[in-house]
């Protein structure tokens, strides 16, 4: 029985940068859409969002369909936290708020298998395929095709950044504009100098230190992100593009506009 491997890290190993959506709202229909579109990836939130493992799961097949891989950004919390969402068989976990070198290797202790790490067995869930898959295959598969991804968003991350990205075993650094630029007192000022300045100074440890770098946006334009290091770029987010199409529609109507009616022949 063949365990499917990262359609992310194939991309990327390619060459090929990736295109991913910040999903905030639990419809599996929503990945569905995102798969529809072609993305690569969709970035489910459990940090600041109240959603079930049992609806994480569901998502996680939805994305499947369509070949898409799955990141949940985890709740920090204990080693379950962590873990969980790979045997929901979601492929990649994100960390918030890496803050040191230390922190980043009691990630991958927690997440990866031995020899990389200590993470506990149990292939009994859909990540192994309910047992129905040589251990050692679960295994490598889940040391070589899960992805980690660890988030610097804060000075004093970026302070060690080199030495986050030198530590072993995980594959992606994000660089959050969002939080650092609160932290310097500028909050929303993805653009201002210091945070760009950030970003790329967490562009060039990755790619010093062998890993990949993902941005939360498309800042400036694409072509100056993949010329700083930017391989994996977040490029919407569910609530921003129902939000933005129900003004547009409500704009139409209370103008009074003629195509308002043709928009709605499909639904």
């Amino acid at each position: 029985m063949k365990l499917r491997p990262s359609r992310l890290l194939r991309e990327l190993r390619s060459g090929t940068s990736c295109a991913t959506a910040k999903i905030n709202l639990s419809d599996p229909r929503i990945i569905e859409l995102c798969g529809l579109a072609g993305m690569s990836a969709v970035w489910i939130c459990n940090e600041h969002v109240g959603n079930d493992w049992f609806n994480i799961e569901n998502q996680v097949r939805a994305a499947k369909l369509y070949d898409m891989d799955t990141i949940v950004r985890i709740a920090k919390g204990s080693y379950s936290d962590y873990v969980k969402p790979f045997e929901a068989d979601a492929t990649a976990i994100m960390v918030p708020h890496v803050a040191t070198a230390e922190e980043a290797r009691h990630v991958v202790e927690m997440t990866r298998f031995h020899p990389l790490g200590r993470r506990a067995l149990d292939g009994g869930n859909v990540d192994g395929v309910y047992c129905q898959v040589p251990l050692a295959d679960y295994i490598r598969h889940s040391n070589t095709e899960r992805v980690l991804i660890l988030q610097i968003e804060s000075p004093q991350a970026l302070e060690q950044v080199h030495e986050i990205a030198a530590v072993p075993g995980f594959d992606i650094l994000l660089f959050g504009p969002g939080d650092f630029s609160h932290l310097l007192g500028k909050p929303g000022q993805v653009n201002d100098p210091e945070v760009v300045d950030a970003r790329k100074r967490v562009a060039a440890a990755a790619q010093a230190h062998g890993k990949f770098a993902m941005s939360a946006g498309v800042f400036g334009s694409q072509a100056s992100l993949e010329a700083e290091g930017y391989r994996v770029f977040n490029i919407g987010a569910d609530v921003i593009g129902v939000g933005q199409y129900f003004k547009a529609r409500m704009a139409e109507f209370q103008n009074h506009t003629p195509r308002l009616a043709a928009n709605l022949v499909y639904q």
